[in-house]
């Protein structure tokens, strides 16, 4: 259909044209102006990142430095949001959004010189010692730097030193390539919540929000406050806004890095120094102090025992933690100019203080030793063990941010323009510049396409440096030989070498198209480029390219407006909102309903999640330690078996019927999963006594799962009675390339294979055919299933393949009331075990991973019987007709396992679901 212009207006326009854009928040007391919901999925993913290492010639042995290998996988992420708004009355209105992103891959940690590394460069991924393409990077090599901070590398004179008998070296050729030191992190999971309630008065609306976003190493709870004023009918608004925020670190050093990064004066023989040294330099000694930092540091010492009882200390954990606090305020105007433009002005502050550290990034420092009048011009040797020091930032920041933006519709082509400036400036020395632009333009029939475009660059933070020098003056007493050390240059108070701090620039582009249906249905997809240079920084003196990296991001999203849903459907015609014959199907059942009529549509929301917990069983019996590590692991000794785990799965429906008796679902889907490990301990020690099994471990993953595609035919339907046959199955969209990170030097990469149940896709293109029968009778309901997944290949990209599945179920419900049923239902599943392995490594030797129970592949599958109570709610009419809300508790009744796997504790299935 032809698309004409709204009624609504240029002014109003404009503002729904920039609801266009994916991300684009209204103002917080405009949140929650629609009665909709919307579900959005995006996707991250960075370039490799270049690293460089020193390598020496096999014939001539002389040193290069060239590009390494980097054998670690760059940095993604998986968001999933979800949003309702609601309004309770004309006035008042409320909003909630929910979000959850997963991310995992190689950051850097750290930045040196390349030539620092002493290691050979070996283009051979069993290597363990690659520099720079590691956390391993050696810093014992030394290197030459003047002044400026040129570098050379060191040569050697051809003389030696009379009294010692030392060669003397002198600088030689220019050497300045710096490179990050990159490190691999497990999958790791941050979900949030929040909320707002606002209130419109006839010249002025305000809010209250709050919400919570928690990481395993992270915590923050924060509120926030709005008022808008309107003045000269509407056309002047002025707006404040007041946030407050705190947040908790708790993180776990890398155990790892901690070989080759310390919490005090461990480098460069500085344990050594004088006392008058030690105060001179105290950040050094000190860093980590509160005073600095303000964090502090646990340690903790884990005690394994070996089969021969011998106490052995394990890889030493450190936590550190640490709390801040953000205090902000807004202030904003904004004006209408002509009926087709408008002007926003904005301005802002926050102070942060407390632990504003990252505690995983760390520095390099390296020191001179010189004697006592010596040229401090000419280029100065440096050096240093391998290991640097976390880094650390101040504790206090205060931050101003000011924005323009305008906005211009383009009546001739009924789009509209909007362009936003944006300056900030920190107490830490970082002045920020950000410029974007979008163009909004309709194409008609419902479709949109907005361009846009984004500039940003900012200074260095004043303590950021790549790497971090010192200077110390050494002299011997003639007639005692003691040895002084004198600080001429010392570490400054804080320092960091985060890239972020640096100074650089990014330009990014992207499209969004959105498609907007009938019934108040929006769908669209946007991408965007980015890509971050130091050459790109606004007046030049950005990083060297060493830093420089590109990232892509894709979403989706679908929004629903219930309000022009109910405009457009009828919100009195039975057929509508007068349910199906399956309605009252529990919530765990799927595929068990057609939509009426040709041209209904459904969205719907599933939510299910389940535990496992408690003893470990072999078949349908409870095992011990001591038979699980001689008996788990397919001939090898198990060192760990999983002591609880928890998986959540999130499903969109969207169903379609394009005749009476045919309806096409589309069903995607987003998974997260968490697993603790314990040590298994089977062995006592000289007293008789057996020692207790210690949580080692938790892992997760989560992601965009498997995408279903069905065909649903209604074979029979008559006299409140129906059968369904669905044929259709999964798309292999989900991961099986998840890996989690190996604390252990022996990996070149760090980088595992994750345990085959924690991956987030099935890897193979499934057919799911279930035959579904319901009915009813009076007050009465019952209903019947069977169905299953036949794997259509032999093997998934990573070489192996989930076992196939049937499932049948039974159930019966009564009517409580005309809105309520509930429901009682018994389920069998079978599901084979895996089929193959992961591929074998370098060696030729089949995969270990971490020698735990879920590591084999005879560990997976078995035979289920559940119980299953439910309740389901119909909204019939009213305001919520159409919506229908279902909730099913599952308890495990009869378990028989593959293999060794941890017993079953319950799983929760709930739904939500819209008939229009």
């Amino acid at each position: 259909m032809a698309v004409t212009k709204p009624p609504i207006g240029a002014l109003q326009a404009l503002s729904a044209a920039a609801l266009l854009l994916p991300g684009l928040a209204q103002r917080p007391v405009q949140a929650a102006e629609l009665e909709s919901v919307d579900f959005q999925y995006g996707h991250y993913q960075e370039g490799n990142r270049a690293v460089y290492g020193q390598g020496s010639d096999p014939v001539t042995s002389q040193k290069f430095v060239a590009k390494a290998p980097n054998y670690l996988n760059p940095i993604e992420a998986d968001s999933l949001r979800g949003s309702a708004r609601i309004a309770f009355s004309d006035r008042l209105k409320f909003a909630f959004n929910y979000t959850q992103d997963t991310w995992s891959g190689a950051t850097p940690i750290a930045t040196a010189p390349a030539i620092t590394g002493n290691s050979a460069l070996k283009y051979d991924p069993t290597y363990t010692t690659i520099t720079g393409a590691s956390p391993l990077l050696s810093g014992g090599a030394a290197f030459y730097a003047d002044r400026n901070g040129r570098l050379y590398e060191v040569a050697t004179t051809g003389e030696f030193d009379p009294d010692t008998g030392s060669p003397i070296f002198a600088p030689g050729a220019p050497a300045d390539r710096l490179t990050h030191v990159m490190v691999g992190a497990s999958p790791e999971l941050r979900q949030q919540g929040d909320f707002k309630l606002s209130y419109d008065w006839d010249e002025a609306a305000a809010s209250l929000g709050g919400g919570t976003s928690v990481e395993n190493d992270y915590e923050s709870r924060f509120a926030n406050l709005g008022l808008r004023l309107d003045f000269n009918q509407k056309r002047t608004s002025l707006n404040f806004g007041a946030s407050y925020t705190n947040s908790a670190t708790q993180a776990t050093l890398d155990p790892l890095s901690q070989g080759y990064f310390s919490q005090g004066p461990a480098y460069n023989d500085l344990a050594q120094l004088s006392t008058d040294y030690n105060a001179a330099g105290e950040a050094i000694a000190e860093h980590w102090n509160s005073r600095v930092t303000g964090a502090r540091i646990d340690k903790e010492y884990d005690i394994i025992v070996n089969r021969n009882g011998v106490h052995i200390p394990s890889l030493r954990s450190t936590t550190l933690r640490g709390n801040r606090q953000d205090w902000g305020a807004e202030l904003g105007l904004s004006q209408v100019l002509t009926p087709h433009a408008v002007l926003a002005l904005d301005m802002s502050y926050t102070r942060s203080d407390g632990f504003l550290g990252n505690p995983y990034k760390a520095v390099y420092a390296y020191n001179a030793l010189v004697t006592p009048g010596q040229d401090l011009n000419q280029p100065l040797l440096y050096s240093a063990r391998g290991s640097g020091i976390y880094e650390a930032r101040p504790i206090v920041r205060n931050q101003f941010n000011w924005h323009v933006g305008y906005s211009q519709f383009v009546e001739p082509l009924d789009a509209a323009l909007h362009f936003n400036y944006r300056f900030g400036h920190d107490d830490w020395g970082i002045d920020a510049h950000t410029f974007d632009a979008d163009w909004v333009q309709p194409l008609g029939m419902g479709w949109t396409i907005t361009p846009t475009l984004r500039y940003y660059s900012q200074s260095a933070a004043e303590f950021y440096a790549p790497y971090f020098t010192t200077i110390t003056e050494t002299a011997t007493d003639p007639d005692t030989g003691e040895t002084t050390y004198r600080p001429i240059k010392a570490l400054p108070k804080h320092y960091s070498s985060d890239q972020r701090l640096s100074g650089y620039g990014a330009l990014s582009g992207g499209v969004v198209v959105a498609k907007q249906f009938a019934r108040g249905l929006k769908l669209q997809v946007g991408f965007e480029y980015y890509s971050h240079r130091g050459s790109l920084k606004l007046g030049g003196g950005g990083e060297q390219d060493f830093a420089d990296y590109d990232y892509w991001s894709a979403n989706a999203a679908l929004s629903v407006n219930f309000a022009q849903l109910g405009r457009g459907s009828g919100a009195g015609d039975g057929h509508r909102h007068g349910g199906h014959a399956g309605a009252a199907a529990p919530a765990g059942v799927m595929f068990a309903h057609t939509l009426n009529q040709a041209g209904d549509w459904m969205l719907g929301y599933r939510y299910q999640r389940s535990e496992q917990a408690g003893a470990m069983l072999h078949g349908d019996r409870a095992v011990g330690q001591a038979d699980i590590a001689a008996n788990g692991c397919e001939g090898a000794t198990c060192a760990m078996a999983p002591a609880y785990m928890a998986m959540n799965m999130h499903m969109l429906e969207l169903m379609y019927a394009p005749s009476d008796w045919l309806t096409l679902m589309l069903m995607p889907q987003w998974m997260d999963m968490a697993m603790d490990m314990t040590m298994l301990v089977d062995e006592r020690d000289g007293n008789g006594h057996s020692h207790a099994s210690k949580m080692i471990n938790t892992h997760q993953t989560g992601g965009i799962g498997d995408t279903g595609l069905y065909a649903l035919f209604k074979v029979l339907a008559f006299d409140r009675q129906q059968l369904v046959l669905s044929l259709g199955g999964s798309a292999p969209t989900g991961d099986v390339n998840w890996v989690w990170r190996r604390n252990s030097p022996a990996s070149s990469t760090g980088e595992t294979p994750m345990d085959y149940g924690m991956q987030t896709g099935s890897g193979t293109w499934d057919f799911k055919p279930s035959l579904t029968y319901s009915g009813a009778w009076q007050d009465w309901l019952w209903g019947a299933q069977a169905g299953g997944t036949l794997r259509l290949q032999h093997h998934n990209e990573a070489k192996y393949a989930l076992g196939d599945v049937f499932q049948g179920s039974v159930w019966g419900g009564y009517q409580l009331t005309d809105w309520l049923s509930g429901s009682v239902r018994g389920i069998y599943s079978w599901q084979d075990k895996l089929r193959g392995h992961y591929p074998n490594n370098s060696l030729g030797q089949p995969y270990s991973g971490h020698d735990g129970t879920f590591d084999k592949t005879s560990n997976y599958g078995g035979q289920f019987v559940d119980l299953g109570l439910g309740l389901n709610v119909q909204f019939r009419e009213g305001a919520l007709a159409g919506h229908g809300l279902k909730l099913e508790w599952l308890q495990p009744l009869y378990t028989k396992f593959n293999g060794y796997q941890l017993d079953r504790d319950y799983t929760l299935n709930a739904n939500w679901s819209y008939d229009f």
